[in-house]
């Protein structure tokens, strides 16, 4: 008899996704409720006003206006809970060991490239060294004590300016020191850069840089909280 195939894993539901990220960013956020209730009473108040103030005056129209006005009131507060939720984010996988790595294979957008994977690290302390290549060149960014980082941060940006001369290599180190840049605003600042390379360009160093990086496989990976696993999923 032949084995049934496994169900398809099935996904969240849309009400189920919106639930998971309210509860996320309420526990960074406790005020959060209270400011949907806020926006929700003075959406219906806006569309009231709006109402009386158009002729003619009628119920009716009184009515549509108050709802068109929670309407309103509703894309507010998802609004707010959705921006809340992403610094939400950043506030609890800060310090994380991986934390960098997430965000840059995740935030940058299609104009980069980088891996959640260090291409140095120091098993013994955790300081790992990440890099991503984009419109902007080569980016290396150093997570940990930068005392102990500097040799793998050396390594990394000799052997970028080795395999991709005259591409920009631009050192970052994530942290709350002089200097350092909050992990939340990485990726900003990382998307701030000038563009420094066409995409034919940026295509040739991604391979010469690839071709002499260790293999992925060959690191640990940062022990400690996956930072995905604190991310609440968004809604579709």
């Amino acid at each position: 008899m032949a084995k049934r195939a496994p169900d398809p894993e099935k996904r969240p539901g849309f009400f189920s996704q919106i639930k998971s990220l309210f509860r996320f960013t309420r526990e960074v956020y406790p005020w959060l409720p209270w400011a949907q209730i806020a926006i929700l009473i003075g959406g219906i108040l806006l569309g009231l006003v709006v109402g009386y103030l158009i002729p003619p005056l009628q119920i009716w129209s009184l009515i549509l206006w108050g709802v068109t006005g929670l309407m309103v009131g509703v894309f507010g507060a998802m609004f707010l809970m959705t921006r809340l939720s992403t610094s939400a984010m950043y506030k609890k996988i800060d310090g994380m060991p991986g934390a960098t790595g997430h965000v840059l294979s995740t935030s940058l957008g299609r104009k980069w490239q980088a891996s959640d994977t260090p291409v140095g690290i120091n098993p013994k302390t955790q300081e790992a060294v990440y890099r991503a290549i984009g419109r902007g060149g080569i980016v290396v960014v150093g997570e940990g004590t930068r005392g102990r980082l500097t040799r793998l941060i050396n390594e990394e940006r000799t052997k970028a300016q080795r395999v991709a001369h005259g591409v920009p290599v631009n050192v970052y180190y994530v942290g709350h020191g002089e200097d350092d840049i909050a992990i939340g605003d990485l990726a900003k600042t990382i998307k701030k850069l000038p563009k420094a390379i066409d995409k034919t360009t940026m295509a040739a160093v991604i391979r010469r840089v690839d071709s002499v990086s260790q293999s992925a496989t060959s690191l640990p990976i940062p022990k400690g909280i996956d930072p995905t696993k604190v991310r609440a999923q968004r809604p579709r």
